[in-house]
């Protein structure tokens, strides 16, 4: 077998394992306020999320091409294969930091900021598709801020609408619509969270002279859904806990909103085939949810620790990975 394979087979596995902890470290996204408000039990949530995910992420591809072509140009990077092992590591580094610690970090963030910061250190800042990586980093920004904005507009609408109904009557009925909700959710982030290692293997095969397109081929799909399937269905319960419980005490009501309003900016990302924070767009969503609810009801020292992890995620794995990419170039 020749080395350029097995360099090959090496970038896959290694984005496979970023999908893989990418669904555990992202499970709570689609089913935590399904399992807070008692809608769906863990074991429930976890079985649906895992196969809504696995369906997404065979749906579409068009993010995996932005990832494949939008930050770097991979038909001109120099040391390609070096620049995409060094991102993968630092991406899976930083995931499993922030799981260790229960913080609901972005993966989106951390394998860009990889990507980028990989490039950098192999071929200086020319290195980067501006237009295309600006492009990214605006959905990034933009993506929770909208969410806030969706939701709270959409449970302000609630409470107008349902403001005459007997309350233990209404949760019961949203109970049960929460169901669906959080099987919309884990859909949606399915169709846009799994594409991201579907753009690095698609990379590394261009790099490698294994494909002259950025198509994303079949296998490539299908290994990248099974992971992430795979992976959500590990859960990810100290994730669950702080978006579950401590950024707000969330009853069924709250939890359809949220979920909804998740879902659609989520879906609308994945429509223009640009990559976003699940993470981001679902805990902003509750934020939204929460804040018109009750502002006072809002724990917002959680959401002050999640919103410095969200910054500085990018900086930090763009420096492990540059980091990463000079030792690798020492020895290879």
């Amino acid at each position: 077998m020749d080395t350029l394979l097995l360099i090959t087979l090496l970038i896959v596995l290694l984005a496979v394992a970023f999908d893989f902890i990418n669904g555990f470290h992202d499970t709570a996204n689609s089913i935590a306020t399904s399992v807070s408000t008692k809608a769906l039990t863990p074991r429930s949530a976890i079985i649906l999320a895992s196969v809504m995910n696995f369906i997404g992420a065979m749906t579409f591809t068009g993010v995996a091409k932005t990832i494949t072509k939008d930050i770097v140009d991979p038909f001109t990077l120099d040391n390609g294969s070096l620049v995409i092992i060094a991102a993968l590591i630092a991406a899976i580094a930083w995931n499993l930091i922030t799981w260790y610690y229960g913080i609901p970090s972005s993966s989106s963030h951390a394998l860009i900021g990889s990507i980028a910061g990989a490039a950098i250190a192999a071929a200086g800042f020319s290195a980067l598709n501006y237009s295309g990586f600006l492009t990214i980093i605006v959905a990034l920004i933009a993506s929770p801020l909208l969410a806030f904005s969706v939701g709270f507009i959409v449970y302000s609408i609630f409470k107008v609408v349902f403001r005459n109904n007997n309350l233990s009557k209404t949760n019961r009925r949203f109970r049960s619509i929460q169901i669906a909700t959080a099987a919309l959710q884990a859909y949606s982030h399915g169709t846009n969270d799994a594409q991201k290692a579907m753009g690095i293997i698609t990379m590394a095969l261009i790099v490698n002279n294994y494909q002259s397109s950025d198509d994303i081929q079949t296998w490539v799909q299908f290994i990248c859904a099974l992971a992430m399937a795979l992976g959500t269905a590990m859960g990810g319960w100290k994730i669950i806990k702080t978006v579950g419980g401590k950024i707000m005490k969330i009853r069924p009501v709250n939890g359809v909103a949220a979920d909804i309003t998740g879902a659609a900016v989520i879906f609308g990302a994945t429509f223009i085939h640009l990559p976003v924070s699940t993470t981001h767009v679902i805990s902003s969503s509750i934020l939204g949810v929460g804040t018109s609810h009750r502002l006072r009801g809002v724990k917002w020292g959680t959401a002050q620790t999640m919103l410095i992890t969200w910054f500085i995620t990018l900086p930090i794995s763009a420096t492990i990975a540059g980091i990463s990419y000079m030792i690798l170039n020492l020895f290879f």
